[in-house]
């Protein structure tokens, strides 16, 4: 594999992750406009994202390759509770 396949495989990978933070983060400023009107939307797609990104590296190390249904509910629960944690307990 060359560097530009390599590069093009890791932005695949963490792709799911970053793309389910941005979403995530949109939609509570969305739906929590009130209550998270101090809260940036970059600071919450991050704490979002890296919890995310992290379930994913896990599930590649424990399942041996990704794209398990365990490893994306990870993802979706990591999602949760760093936003969760950004936007309203460390405000």
């Amino acid at each position: 594999m060359d560097v530009l396949g390599g590069f093009w495989h890791l932005t695949n990978f963490f792709a799911p992750a970053v793309g389910l933070g941005l979403i995530a983060a949109l939609l509570a400023k969305l739906l929590w406009w009130r209550v998270l009107r101090g809260v940036s939307t970059l600071r919450l797609w991050a704490w979002a994202s890296l919890p995310a990104a992290l379930v994913g590296v896990a599930g590649l190390v424990v399942f041996a390759h990704d794209g398990k249904l365990a490893t994306y509910g990870g993802m979706v629960l990591a999602c949760a509770l760093g936003l969760w944690w950004a936007g309203f307990v460390r405000r």
